[in-house]
């Protein structure tokens, strides 16, 4: 199943870059470089028709409980905004913030 579909669920711009936002605070780690990598390249996914990352790819580098989170978003984005609503909560709950080493070292 392609993900270049995924641009196009989002209510509107404000509700997907608040879903990029908490894969970026609550789940893009800089202690798992690898992971974090294909994190980021999912949260451009969010935004582009083209194909910046694949399902495989996730399966391949993300950790289970994130990889977890990540499908139910693709599932919550293809069935409503209320549902992509309650996952960005679902998340904020289950997922705490994480601490970026990378930017306290070179920011």
């Amino acid at each position: 199943m392609s993900l270049t579909d995924l641009s196009v669920r989002f209510r509107d711009d404000a509700q997907r870059r608040r879903a990029q936002l908490v894969i970026e605070t609550r789940l893009a780690d800089d202690r798992n470089q690898d992971e974090c990598r294909y994190l980021m390249r999912f949260v451009w996914q969010l935004r582009m028709t083209y194909c910046e990352v694949t399902e495989q790819n996730l399966e391949e580098h993300v950790g289970a409980d994130k990889l977890e989170a990540i499908e139910a978003l693709v599932e919550a984005a293809r069935r409503s905004p209320e549902s992509i609503d309650a996952w960005i909560a679902s998340i904020e709950r289950i997922f705490p913030v994480v601490h970026d080493r990378g930017y306290e070292a070179f920011g």
